[in-house]
């Protein structure tokens, strides 16, 4: 299909997103990569009258260490995410996921701030910034900064803690060398979104578990982390992974299959990252 017309603003700084997002309002849309948003254009289940394209903001591309964090910028691309040779000594989870986005060339393309303020409860990336325990940076009108836990950040179905004149420009997530890890996911195919997936993290007697596309928000499997706090077995706390979740059926898969592919895949993940 065709998006229905919109007008087009490029911008060369932060302070000129930030200008023209206070001048539309809820009319604008920003494009970094554009594969999460011209998808919904096509459908028209987006119809923005502007676009503000903030691809070449250069400034938003960076990976770098910050204290017990690593800092990302938001227009970091998912393959910078992915090579980065600090990330896979700090954080190998989220370099691994990043390489199991879409294809090349979406990971050639998208950002890592693109797909977390899509907010997309069937993207990966969520799900691991989740089970890290990261948090996202916002900047607003005037140039205020706050930071939003990941756990408030993704508010509804598609919806995060971004106000329409505020921007995602940082993510942050801590240091976790040494952490068992892993991440799980079933696919029709290797580029399609998971039918199911989880991200899992043990780290210092702590862990981070989420799901993907098991509700209407990317969320945590906050039954199974409480057992495993409580002492729980790995297979008794992968049996209640699915209890916070509210999967919906699909074309790919039942409401309740999807639970059945929760409690399996934290399973495996748990035991992969036990090891």
């Amino acid at each position: 299909m065709i998006p229905a017309a919109f007008e087009y603003e490029r911008v060369d700084s932060v302070e000129g997103a930030l200008a023209a997002l206070a001048t539309h309002g809820d009319e604008a849309k920003l494009l970094a990569g554009g594969h999460s948003l011209l998808p919904l254009m096509k459908l028209r289940f987006a119809t923005p009258s502007v676009l503000v394209d903030v691809g070449r903001l250069k400034e938003l591309s960076y990976i770098r260490e910050d204290g017990d964090e690593i800092a990302i910028g938001a227009l970091t691309r998912h393959l910078d995410v992915e090579t980065s040779s600090l990330l896979k000594e700090q954080a190998p989870i989220l370099a691994h996921a990043a390489g199991q986005v879409g294809d090349p060339q979406v990971r050639h393309r998208g950002t890592l701030g693109g797909s977390l303020a899509h907010g997309d409860p069937a993207s990966d990336l969520p799900a691991v910034i989740l089970a890290l325990g990261g948090s996202m940076v916002i900047t607003g009108q005037g140039g205020t900064t706050r930071t939003v836990a990941a756990t408030d950040f993704f508010t509804g179905f598609l919806e995060t803690a971004l106000a329409p004149d505020e921007l995602l420009t940082e993510v942050r997530v801590p240091k976790v060398p040494g952490a068992g890890w892993s991440f799980q996911k079933l696919t029709k195919r290797a580029q399609d979104w998971a039918i199911v997936g989880a991200a899992v993290v043990r780290s210092n007697g702590s862990s981070g578990i989420a799901l993907v596309n098991m509700g209407s928000t990317p969320l945590r499997a906050s039954a199974a982390e409480a057992a495993l706090a409580s002492g729980a077995s790995v297979a008794d706390a992968a049996a209640v992974a699915d209890q916070d979740a509210s999967p919906s059926a699909d074309i790919n898969a039942s409401e309740e299959y999807r639970r059945h592919l929760a409690r399996v895949l934290v399973r495996r993940g748990l035991e992969e990252a036990s090891k």
